[in-house]
C-alpha cells in the first residue's frame, strides 16, 4: 500500500458502505434559468413519517434546481 498523508485515515473495511456517508448535500448544482452551476440553499420542503424532503435552490435567482429525501436513521413515532 502507498504511504498515507499525515493525518489521512485508511477506510475501515469492516464497517459497511451505506453507514460510511450518512447524508450528502449539494453545494452547488446546475440551474437551467441561469444556464452555468451555481451556489445551492437547501431548505426543508416536508417533514415524512419516513424521513424529511429537502429542495435545493439555486442562490442567484431562487430555481428549483433538485430535491432530497433524507431517511429518518430511527424509528419515528406520531405522538398523538
Amino acid at each position: 500500500m502507498p504511504p498515507m498523508p499525515p493525518g489521512a485515515r485508511r477506510p475501515n473495511p469492516a464497517r459497511p458502505v451505506q453507514e460510511q456517508f450518512r447524508s450528502f448535500n449539494a453545494s452547488a448544482l446546475y440551474c437551467p434559468q441561469c444556464r452555468e452551476a451555481t451556489p445551492v440553499r437547501e431548505r426543508l420542503l416536508l417533514v415524512l413519517p419516513d424521513g424529511n424532503l429537502f429542495e435545493y435552490r439555486c442562490a442567484r435567482c431562487g430555481t428549483s434546481t433538485g430535491s432530497k429525501t433524507e431517511k429518518n436513521l430511527r424509528d419515528a413515532r406520531i405522538i398523538y
